[in-house]
């Protein structure tokens, strides 16, 4: 098929990933609720660090909500992104980066920021309406903090320990 100048479906998945993770960091439910496949024929899932697998959209979505409402700041950078694409099915790997923020205390804008490494697969769909997320898993990357052999990051032991883990 002759090169049209136009985005592969690489670039097209990498581009919808992208704005997976945007529309968290806007909060944004209705954005991130339309890049989630919606159908019968297909069963979303999802799964936070530190969370059982959801499945449906509905449990999915909600899980997002949940999030969103507390979380008062998220930020995502990516990186090791690979796209890999075969039909109408791509999956994307990558390590999100994430710097986050609770709710304000003591009359502060902003809680602590907490930094936390994260894997994360993203399974996506071709739609008529373009790539959809077909299911997301996010797990901790345990890292060394000290001397002592030590694990930090997620708590010390790979584990998050605030009441709503990042996505």
């Amino acid at each position: 098929m002759p090169d049209d100048g136009g985005p592969t479906d690489s670039e097209r998945v990498e581009q919808a990933n992208t704005t997976f993770y945007e529309a968290m960091e806007r909060g944004d439910i209705e954005a991130l609720s339309g890049l989630w496949l919606d159908g019968e024929d297909s069963v979303v899932s999802c799964v936070h660090p530190g969370w059982p697998v959801l499945s449906g959209r509905g449990d999915v979505l909600r899980s997002y909500a949940l999030i969103m409402a507390n979380t008062e700041y998220i930020q995502f950078f990516l990186t090791d992104v690979e796209v890999s694409v075969s039909a109408d099915t791509a999956l994307v790997t990558c390590t999100e980066n994430i710097l986050s923020g609770g709710p304000a205390e003591d009359g502060n804008e902003l809680g602590p920021l907490v930094g936390q490494l994260v894997v994360a697969t993203n399974v996506f769909r071709r739609t008529p309406e373009g790539w959809k997320i077909w299911s997301h898993h996010g797990s901790p990357v345990l890292t060394e903090t000290d001397d002592d052999g030590e694990t930090g990051g997620n708590g010390g032991n790979g584990e998050n320990t605030d009441d709503v883990p990042p996505a």
